[in-house]
């Protein structure tokens, strides 16, 4: 993967602000779980295309009744996007699950059962 430069960085993090700023306060679509974060973005170096990987606090159906409300939303949000961002071009915004905080949170549950068994079997 190329290293981005600090202009794509800037605009990166700009992304990041401005889609958790919309999908917070300006999405009105009730499939979309109030606990919803955006993780990281990744926009292309041409500036046409955007990879958003977001997180939601719940069970497996929340998540995909989530994505399915972001993406019906997306062209209300790449609007909010250009009214906000003064961009060459506004990128696509494709939406991807990160799984990585459910994925950290597991293994911290069994670090801790590993520990316990370690404890008990000392006593």
């Amino acid at each position: 993967m190329r290293k981005n430069s600090i202009k794509n960085t800037r605009i990166n993090g700009e992304v990041q602000r401005v889609l958790a700023d919309v999908i917070r306060g300006e999405i009105k679509d009730p499939r979309i779980n109030p606990f919803t974060s955006v993780v990281a973005v990744e926009v292309s170096p041409d500036l046409k295309t955007c990879k958003a990987w977001i997180s939601v606090l719940g069970d497996e159906k929340s998540q995909t009744d989530t994505l399915a409300g972001l993406k019906s939303a997306s062209g209300f949000i790449k609007s909010k996007l250009a009214k906000t961002i003064n961009l060459r071009n506004t990128p696509e915004i494709t939406f991807v699950m990160d799984q990585s905080i459910a994925y950290g949170v597991n293994m911290s549950k069994m670090i801790d059962d590993v520990n316990k068994g370690i404890q008990d079997e000392s006593n």
